[in-house]
């Protein structure tokens, strides 16, 4: 679990002036990648911590805290999908097994029940937090409305979502709301520097903005991988596509879905306002390409990439899918010149 992030001290002064009055549901929700879900983790400590420090974050020393930070807290639960715990635990998925789910299950909400008529092992509250709240399928979801419309005394849920509009409103109208803000590019910049990333710049506007995606971004040498990318797809009369699609095979459909939207929305930015968002490095090689590609194209290659997304988490052969995509990409730019 991280500390609070520099740009959410305000949200935590909110928290702070919560817990006088406190819900019995929280939703936490915003943008993915700006650290909702640690902030979600101070709250939970905090409001289990024996004796908070002057600011509400929790003391660190105390039996509680002891007992949170070793994940063994008896009046804490966190629901998330199997797949996310695995990943946090450091875990590799195994071939041949089952791949673990996406979703959280209908058996893990329902356990709250049992969890909820408990009487709190230290005497005060009982958290449990619900992580990505929307990850939760329709059965599941039902269960956990069952648990908000009899809440528990002295018993708070937290639902962290990085997309609201997908949960049930009759959940929504049952939790108070405290919306997340997105740092800005200054906090964020500030930020990255401090974690000894040289070109904060750069890596935010590969991340789509999102700071702890840069930061991923920029650890995990992601940025040597877009810009090998980058330096094909901006030459598309020469850039051999079936040669990008193998080399591209082991990175995620999504993120290179993701790169293409990003590098299409440049184009027509550039084509209508003269602007580039997230390859600014390249304003004026992006404004050149743009002059000899038509609107019309750009929406329609724009749309099928819409659609390539949505089948990105599908089990079919990436490779199939990226030389698709590409060859559409090449024909649109080539034919244009």
């Amino acid at each position: 679990m991280n500390k609070l992030y520099p740009w959410q001290n305000e949200s935590w002064q909110r928290w702070i002036g919560l817990r006088s009055r406190l819900p019995h549901a929280i939703l936490l929700k915003g943008s993915q990648g700006i650290g909702k879900f640690d902030f979600a983790m101070n709250l939970a400590q905090s409001l289990l911590c024996e004796q908070t420090l002057a600011d509400g974050l929790a003391c660190q020393d105390c039996p509680s805290c002891h007992w949170f930070n070793q994940e063994t807290h008896p009046d804490f639960r966190l629901l998330q999908p199997d797949s996310l715990s695995e990943t946090e635990s450091g875990e590799e998925h195994e071939t041949g097994k089952k791949k673990p789910s996406r979703q959280i299950s209908v058996d893990q909400v329902r356990a709250l029940a049992d969890f909820s008529n408990l009487s709190a092992y230290r005497g005060g509250y009982r958290v449990v937090l619900i992580h990505p709240a929307e990850s939760m399928n329709t059965n599941a979801a039902n269960a956990l409305l069952k648990t908000l419309e009899e809440p528990s005394a002295r018993m708070l849920i937290i639902l962290v979502s990085h997309k609201p509009q997908q949960l049930l409103p009759t959940i929504l109208s049952r939790c108070l709301t405290l919306a997340m803000p997105m740092p800005t590019l200054e906090a964020s910049s500030a930020w990255l520097k401090q974690q000894g990333i040289s070109n904060p710049a750069v890596m935010l506007a590969q991340a789509g903005f999102v700071p702890l995606q840069a930061a991923i971004l920029a650890e995990a040498a992601g940025a040597d991988e877009y810009n090998r990318f980058v330096l094909e797809i901006r030459q598309p009369a020469k850039f051999d596509v079936f040669a990008l699609a193998e080399q591209l095979q082991k990175t995620e459909p999504a993120k290179v879905i993701h790169w293409l939207q990003q590098w299409c929305y440049d184009l027509s930015s550039a084509k209508f306002t003269g602007r580039v968002r997230y390859n600014s490095e390249l304003t004026d090689l992006i404004i050149n390409m743009s002059d000899k590609v038509s609107a019309f194209d750009l929406m329609r290659f724009q749309k099928e990439l819409l659609v390539a997304r949505r089948e990105a988490l599908h089990p079919l052969n990436p490779k199939l899918q990226f030389e698709s995509i590409l060859l559409s990409y090449r024909q649109m730019m080539v034919s244009g010149t």
